[in-house]
């Protein structure tokens, strides 16, 4: 993580009580980071594209890294996942799918997209690893 915006994590998720989970993971790993969330996929894009409401790039900078629920309103987290997958601004963000779909076809999809990770609820042990993988560190104390 060595760009100027590190540690920026957007999280895509409709679920507001698995966005909770995600912040209670956060703040007990005391990862130095920005949480950006957004709850479907159509905002998702539009924030990774720097449109419509998110088209300031200060207030919304491009994430280090994407946590992207599959089942999303607007637009399938699958169909974020081929977006992002497919630009050339976006196709090296690490993106960690985070679901409670065990679906074999799920799995398989994500993993032809060349995810960083995949992560089935609950997930604290694996979500830990993975942002430390990532390079976020601890805040220091």
């Amino acid at each position: 993580m060595t760009n100027k915006n590190s540690n920026a994590i957007l999280l895509v998720e409709d679920n507001l009580d698995h966005a909770q989970i995600v912040l209670i993971i956060l703040k007990k790993l005391q990862i130095d980071h920005i949480l950006y969330h957004v709850t479907n996929g159509e905002d998702a894009l539009d924030f990774l594209r720097h449109q419509g409401k998110y088209a300031n790039t200060k207030k919304y900078p491009r994430p280090d890294v994407i946590l992207l629920d599959l089942r999303l309103p607007k637009v399938d987290g699958i169909e974020v996942l081929h977006n992002i997958k497919k630009s050339t601004e976006l196709k090296d963000i690490p993106v960690v799918i985070v679901t409670s779909s065990s679906a074999d076809n799920d799995i398989e999809q994500a993993t032809d997209f060349k995810v960083y990770s995949y992560v089935v609820k609950p997930y604290f042990d694996q979500f830990s690893k993975i942002l430390y993988d990532l390079g976020f560190q601890t805040i220091p104390q």
